[in-house]
This record gives C-alpha cells, structure tokens and sequence, in this order.
C-alpha cells in the first residue's frame, strides 16, 4: 500500500498555535512516522494556503500588501513546524508558480468537459469602497445561534457554515456600512449533481471506518440536499480564473486550497526525482486528509466531488478530523490573542518540544471539544513523563553503570515477574498498531504509556538497589530485562515524542530500529556499552507556568478593555449647577503611601492660598516619586471627610480609561497654584 498524508493547509495571515497543532499536526505526524518506521511508502504534504480574504485582512491590519504578509507567516510557519518536529515530506506554498499553474489546469479542464455551471446572482456589493464583498467582509449576526460577528461564510461561535445572504443585520468589514445586493456572474460546481454518488459513497460506504463526528456531519449536509457551490471570487488576490470572460475574478480559495495538496506533491515529486501521479491516482494508494472539524464539509463533499469530476484522481479513503481545543476554558481565537502560540513557546520553553507533543496527544479532541490549561501541561509532564518514563529509564541506565560498568549484563531465568513484564511488552506493538491506524491516538499514546509504568512497577517489585547485595545474577537479569524494554519503548516513541526516542537511542546506543522489530527481548545485546545517563525529561517550575498564566491574564484584560464601554452620559444639570463647584490648579509637594492599603495615596496639594492634604486613590497607577511637581486640578470645595484615619480636603480630578486606568487631568502648560477652572 502506497500512502498519500495531507494536513489542512494552514491560512498564511498568522502563526500556528496549539488548537491547529492538536486538531491537525500532531496527529498527522504520528501517522505517518509510525508508517515510516513500519517501511511504508508514504509522502506527507502539506504548505501555506496564501489566497483568500483573511490574507487582504492581515494585510489592511498590518498596513502592508498580502504578498508581504504570505512571505512572513510561510516562514514563521514552516520554521515552527520544522523545530517542532512535524515531519513533512514538502511543505509548500499556494502562491508557487507549480500551483497557480496545477489549479488552472484543474479548473479548464473541468470547464472544458461542461462540470460547471455559469450564473449570474446578486451579491453584497460595498458602494463606499466600490467592490463585491467576499463572505469573509460581511459580518453580522447569526441566523442558527443569533451570535454576533458572525462572517459571511461561517459562525464561528456554532461553527454552522453559512451563506453571507443569510445572516441577519449584516454589515461590510471594510467600512461599516450596510451592503447592498449586486449582480455578477460565477461558476458553480453543482453539487446537487453529486448527491446520489455522495450519498452511496459517504452515507453507505464509510458508515463503519469514518469517525462518527465526521459521518454525522457529511450525511446531515446530504440529508439536507446539496447546492451548486460557487468555485470563483470577485478579489484580485488569488489564482485568477483561465477562462474568457473571467477578467478579474479568482478561484474561490477552497476550491485552489485543496488542489495544493496535488502541487505540493508535484514539487516534492521534482525535488526528488518521484512520480507524483501514483501518489494521487494509484488504485493502491491510501489517501488520508488529516484535518478539524470546520473544514470536514470542504474535504469530504467538495474536494471529493472535485476529484470525482476530473476523473482520474482516488478518493480520500479516511478523513479523521478532530473537534476542537479551548484554552483555559475558553476558545481559541486568533482575533482576541487568545492561544499558545507555536513559535513563541518554543522560545519559551526551549528542548520541551516533546511536552507538548504528549500534552496534546493526551488531551486531543478526538471526539469533543477538549481543554488545554497550563497546570495540567506541567502535570502532565511532571507527573507522567518525568515521574513515569523518565524515572524508568534513568534507574535502568543509572543502575547499569553503577552495578555493571555500564555494560547490558546477560540475562539469566525469567519468574513470575519477568514473565508479567514481558507479555505487557509482547502485547504493546500490535495493541499500540491498532489503535493508530484506527486514529486513536490517545489511547495509543497511553498503551505507550502502560509499558512505561509496567517497567516501573517492575523495578519497583524487584528492588534491585537491595538485591544486588545477595542475588547478582537476578539483578543482571533484570537490568538486561529493563534495557530491553527501554529499547522498545525508543520505537514506540517515536511517532509520538520523536525528539525523546532519539536521545533515549543515543542513551542505549542503540541505532533507531524501526517498528517490526518491537516486541523483541533482545534489541539491545549483552555487553552493549551504555552511554551516560541523561534526563529524558525534567520538572517545570511553578514559575514558569505562572508566567503563562499572567500572559494570558494579561491578553484577557486587554481584551475587556478593547470590549468595554464608556458609561453613558449622566443626566442633564443647569449652569448653576456646575458653577457651585471650585476647581483649581494645584501642585503636588509631597506624596507618600498609605499604610495597609494599595489604591491609596496621601498627598499635600499647594493652591496658592494655601496647601492641603487630599487622600487619594491612585496608587495602583502612579508611584508617589513620579508625581511630585505634577500640577492637578483639585474639586476644593467639596465636604472634608476622613478616609483611613486622614482628613481629605478635595478631591483631584483624574481621566479614567475603558480599561480602568487613571490619568490625570492637567493644564497643558504650567499655570499659577490656585487658578481657577471653569
């Protein structure tokens, strides 16, 4: 069997981050490095999908051209993904000369058989700025959750996919304005066409292998009954239309995104002198789409339907998208900064690739929505790979060194509980095995995990540390015993902490064995001389969990701020009424804090006519050193009151932001002490 993998192209407008690398990328690449490790034939393709309208977004944003902002995020991206350890065969691009030309080909071929259907239909035209909006532009609320900011194409708050025209209230993103309806003209590719073959395909045909998430989904769309769906777009970023009459309009980017797949692997086939078209049209190769839960319409009704009208392409025969990954209770969302970015925890936590690998390989949302939260990141490495794995393989490799110079003793009589032992690691290669090629990865990864706590237990029932001193020869059995599981254990790693399995080989000196070979009691020979004992794992500080934590609380205040409003005008009062009060400009001589207390400040205020003491509550904003020599306007004839033991004479005037910080309200060029305001 041949085996084509493909992950979601990720949208080139910003970088990756953790709810991407769980729904997608690190199952994907358990996939396929386990396939590699059994010597299978496959390629895993995936790249930057750099057309599309949350490209011109970014762009408007960031006040560059799109091309300026896919040149940045690819390289953000593919370096992410590259010090992560997600193994791709090539990772391409969608602006690539090899795809415009593949996905032109593609659409004048199927033009030119009649698979599309041309139409003219009124679409939401903005008259301010003078364009067709693409569903990405029109916002408004949403017709099945009434969620507000709903886009044109998707509620991102019930994850329905949606039609710009059935969105209540809707508004253009550019300026505002209400959209009006306009007519154009398109292509469609009917998929109402399809929808017998689909129905045969999907609803009869994959009822028992596809995941039910995915099923339900794909069979609720087809109940419903299917509708031409738009392949082209009035933008001018995009691969343009090859046809007469087309001037100006671009492939619909989930009509080119997919085709990438195919360029991607034409370029890979180039670089290394392959033959790309058996990995896209060989009766005996698998295709797998690995993808989330919002793109499971596009891959397993569009793209099919796509592949199904060319004609000589093979079809997915698996498409295991996951549902989604919340952060700390709350969904990812790229717009409010609310997500761990790839690129910046690398940085952060620099060699811990594998922590969050196994962290969301444990939590994935295989099938519900699942929760990432830092306390269970750093128990998940301090508890499990640091008190589980590691400490089993560091008292093997440790004790080996301090009772046998470092040297595999040979093995003698297996008892009772070798025997326990060695049908664990007899049973975990195939158990391991079935439980990935039907994606399930969790529990793979915990099958892993098993054989990592069954070695514990067992060095934990023999006690070697105590043995040693009666019964040499057992303990050289069972140290021979720990070395080869701690072999095993670094094939069946691999797939999942790549980085751990390499330096766990290196510890064992032990080449990287593929995946057949696990299961074996002697991977690793009598007499073999281990390297040095080195932590595979270490334990992550409070500290550094506490640091994320107040990143994201930072991110959650400045999102509150950004949302939150200015209190409403308060109720008219007369003239009379403002001229009762006396404000003047004081300086501040003196400033000290008040004791037992974080808001407030005790200050002595020069008016000219003489100096007062004011209590007053800025203290989370300003230190008392700043402020000394600051003029401020002082309500001076407001009623004296006590506040902590201090007599308050005034109150000063202070601006209070969204966010609730104080800033103080003064005149914009020194003035006298006691000059009145009004």
């Amino acid at each position: 069997m041949r085996y084509t993998v493909t992950s979601a192209l990720p949208y080139s407008n910003g970088p990756v981050h953790i709810g991407h690398l769980s729904g997608v990328y690190v199952p994907a690449d358990i996939y396929v490095r386990y396939l590699r490790s059994k010597g299978e034939d496959v390629v895993f393709v995936c790249g930057t999908d750099e057309h599309g309208v949350p490209i011109t977004i970014r762009a408007q944003k960031e006040g560059i051209t799109p091309q300026e902002v896919v040149d940045k995020y690819h390289k953000i991206i593919k370096d992410s993904f590259s010090d992560f350890g997600i193994s791709f065969d090539t990772f391409s691009r969608t602006s690539n000369k090899t795809h415009h030309e593949t996905a032109q080909e593609f659409f004048k071929d199927l033009y030119e058989k009649g698979k599309f259907i041309e139409q003219v239909s009124e679409q939401y035209y903005d008259p301010v700025h003078k364009q067709f909006l693409a569903d990405r532009y029109i916002t408004g609320t949403c017709p099945k959750c009434h969620a507000e900011g709903a886009y044109g194409d998707q509620c991102e708050a019930c994850g329905s996919s949606l039609s710009a025209t059935e969105l209540i209230n809707p508004k253009s993103a550019l300026t505002g304005e209400t959209p009006v309806l306009k007519e154009t003209k398109h292509w469609y590719l009917p998929l109402d066409q399809y929808e017998s073959w689909l129905k045969e395909w999907i609803v009869d045909g994959h009822k028992a292998d596809w995941k039910p998430n995915v099923y339900g989904q794909c069979k609720s769309w087809i109940d419903a009954g299917l509708q031409p769906r738009a392949v082209t777009r009035d933008l001018d970023w995009g691969v343009p239309v090859p046809i007469e009459g087309a001037e100006g309009k671009v492939m619909y980017v989930w009509f080119d995104a997919p085709i990438g797949y195919i360029s991607a692997t034409k370029e890979w086939a180039e670089a290394t002198g392959n033959d790309w078209e058996p990995y896209w049209k060989g009766e005996d190769t698998k295709l797998v789409h690995f993808i989330g839960k919002d793109n499971i319409v596009f891959h397993c009704i569009i793209f099919p339907a796509m592949l199904k009208a060319k004609g000589e392409y093979i079809l997915p025969e698996n498409v295991p998208a996951n549902e989604f990954l919340n952060l700390e209770s709350n969904k990812i969302s790229t717009s409010r900064n609310w997500a761990v970015w790839l690129h910046e925890y690398l940085e952060d936590f620099p060699n811990k690739q594998d922590v969050l690998r196994y962290t969301l390989c444990a939590n994935a949302p295989e099938t519900k929505d699942n929760d990432f939260t830092w306390k269970d990141f750093q128990a998940k490495n301090n508890n499990e790979l640091v008190a589980n794995l590691g400490n089993f393989i560091n008292r093997v490799v440790v004790l080996t060194h301090k009772y046998f110079d470092g040297k595999v003793p040979e093995a003698g009589d297996h008892f009772d509980p070798e025997n326990e032992l060695l049908k664990a690691l007899a049973e975990a290669p195939k158990a391991i095995s079935e439980s990935i090629e039907k994606y399930r990865f969790r529990d793979a990864l915990n099958q892993l995990m098993d054989l990592g706590r069954a070695g514990n237990k067992y060095l934990a029932d023999t006690e070697p540390w105590k043995l040693i001193k009666t019964d040499e020869a057992r303990v050289k059995t069972i140290l021979n015993l720990g070395a080869q599981i701690a072999g095993n254990l670094s094939i069946l790693m691999e797939p999942f902490i790549p980085f751990s399995a390499e330096k766990l080989a290196g510890m064992l000196n032990m080449e990287q064995k593929k995946w057949n070979e696990a299961g074996a009691i002697d991977l690793i020979p009598a007499g073999t001389a281990l390297n040095k004992a080195e932590l595979l794992f270490d334990k992550i500080d409070d500290s550094a969990i506490e640091a994320q934590v107040n990143k994201l609380l930072e991110t959650k205040k400045a999102n509150e701020a950004e949302n939150a409003t200015l209190p409403d005008i308060k109720e008219n009062i007369q003239f009379d009424d403002f001229v009762k009060m006396d404000i003047r400009i004081g300086t501040i001589l003196e400033a000290e804090k008040v004791k037992k207390t974080k808001k407030l400040l005790k200050l002595l205020v020069d008016i000219g006519s003489e100096k007062r003491t004011v209590v007053s509550g800025i203290a989370e904003n300003y230190s008392p050193e700043e402020i000394i020599g600051k003029q401020v306007n002082l309500l001076c004839n407001l009623a004296p009151r006590k506040i902590k033991g201090i007599e308050s004479q005034g109150m000063i005037l202070m601006a209070e932001d969204k966010d609730g910080s104080l800033a103080f309200v003064s005149p914009e060029k020194k003035v006298g002490e006691g000059s009145l305001v009004g």
